[in-house]
């Protein structure tokens, strides 16, 4: 199952977007306009256990807790932050998460 990192093909080849990766059993997530060093990236782990609750509450619009795991905020703007219980916080813009979303409602973010 492991798969390089990729982004919703609604994100066109805007280089700032939310980008997964599959692993056995956990999905990794993070944010492609880190500039920092690599090893510094912050990266939010899902166990696949999970997953398919993220990706509903995602698709919700609505703000949502998965206790343990990670909180996502969805705000006025359109803009969305998922955030850890460690504290690691990924921010989105309006148009990163509305692409996002897309390609969750489009299946692209479905284990296979």
């Amino acid at each position: 199952m492991p798969r390089d990192w990729f982004k919703s093909t609604f994100s066109g080849t805007e280089a700032a977007c939310v980008e997964v990766a599959f692993r056995p059993n956990t999905v990794l997530i993070r944010d492609s306009k880190y500039t920092g060093p690599a090893a510094d990236q912050p990266i939010i782990e899902v166990p696949t256990t999970h997953w398919r609750q993220f990706l509903d509450q995602c698709l919700s619009g609505n703000p949502a807790t998965i206790p343990g795991i990670l909180t996502l905020a969805v705000h006025l703007d359109g803009s969305a932050t998922f955030t850890t219980p460690a504290g690691t916080e990924l921010a989105y813009t309006p148009a990163e998460w509305d692409a996002f979303v897309k390609g969750v409602a489009d299946g692209q973010f479905d284990p296979s």
